[in-house]
């Protein structure tokens, strides 16, 4: 049976990490890991943490400098020791049946790498954020993401992935720390596409995001400064991963390859990969054809 590290990363959120904490351990599937780094805090998160789970031998505590959010992943992931490594924001909660459900999934399908589920808002505002209403298994995504930066994830909390995967995505450069401080959720996200990470998406009902102000990607989602910014991060971040595995644009040919990885693509999905076979290089009639195939619903043929 699957075995889970729970990775719950924590700075200055004393008000909302024992919550968080908890909710990891009273998972119905219990993990094998509860791994807390503070990542440096200065309002007594560190005492608390110690206090209360100081002695708990489910739940290991990592402290250091704040070196940001992307460093604090490393950290937990490297101090893992399960099969899959789920990330947990401190001011974040899941409900109990939460890795019951990402377990049977993969117990089930050995060749899906990376899993996420859909967040309940709660808190400051409430909405539900999905990436379809049914389970989807997405196949591969490396081209689509080169190409389009579309994002194949969820926020922190509702992300989950093989060990081995959550290894290669945090294999960055330490001068990349500084840079995603925040947000560092992207580099699990897009890395695990560019690097060929096959995922799925689980509804799950069970991971609850706190809204309360201080959310990074939350509380500048709508700033078109902070989106131009992140867009440009994301963009670099794709960049690098796809330098380290020899992709460029150019590698919008193999989109019918990918393609056929899908099972059952949304309407969003055949029109992404319509517009990466119009990209490619074979005669205009076979490009044409290929695209209306895939907006008609048929499979990408050997052509």
């Amino acid at each position: 049976m699957t075995t889970f590290a729970v990775v719950v990363t924590n700075y200055n959120y004393r008000a909302f990490v024992e919550a968080a904490v908890d909710s990891a351990l009273a998972q119905r599937h219990a993990p094998r890991q509860v791994i807390v780094v503070d990542d440096g805090s200065s309002d007594g998160s560190p005492e608390l943490l110690r206090q209360r789970y100081g002695a708990d031998p489910r739940v290991t505590l990592l402290f250091g400098e704040n070196g940001g959010q992307l460093s604090a992943f490393r950290r937990g992931v490297m101090s893992a020791d399960a099969d899959v490594v789920c990330f947990l924001d401190a001011d974040d909660l899941w409900e109990p049946g939460y890795l019951e459900a990402l377990a049977g999934l993969y117990d089930q399908r050995a060749d899906v790498d990376f899993v996420f589920s859909d967040l309940q808002v709660f808190g400051d505002d409430s909405e539900h954020i999905r990436f379809d209403e049914k389970p989807v298994d997405l196949g591969f995504t490396a081209i689509s993401t080169l190409v389009f930066q579309p994002w194949y994830g969820a926020p922190t909390s509702a992300l989950s992935l093989r060990r081995h995967w959550a290894v290669r995505t945090l294999d960055l450069p330490a001068s990349f720390d500084s840079l995603w401080r925040l947000c560092a959720d992207a580099c699990v996200v897009h890395g695990a596409s560019i690097l060929g990470a096959r995922k799925y998406f689980l509804p799950t009902g069970e991971v609850r995001y706190r809204s309360h102000g201080k959310n990074g990607w939350w509380a500048t989602r709508r700033d078109p400064v902070s989106l131009y910014r992140n867009r440009v991060r994301n963009l670099g971040i794709i960049n690098h991963y796809a330098t380290i595995v020899g992709l460029d644009r150019s590698a919008a040919d193999l989109g019918k390859y990918e393609y056929r990885t899908k099972v059952a693509p949304s309407r969003t999905e055949r029109k992404r990969y319509a517009s990466l076979a119009l990209r490619g290089t074979a005669p205009w009639w076979k490009r044409w054809e290929r695209a209306l195939g895939i907006m008609l619903g048929r499979r990408m043929g050997k052509r």
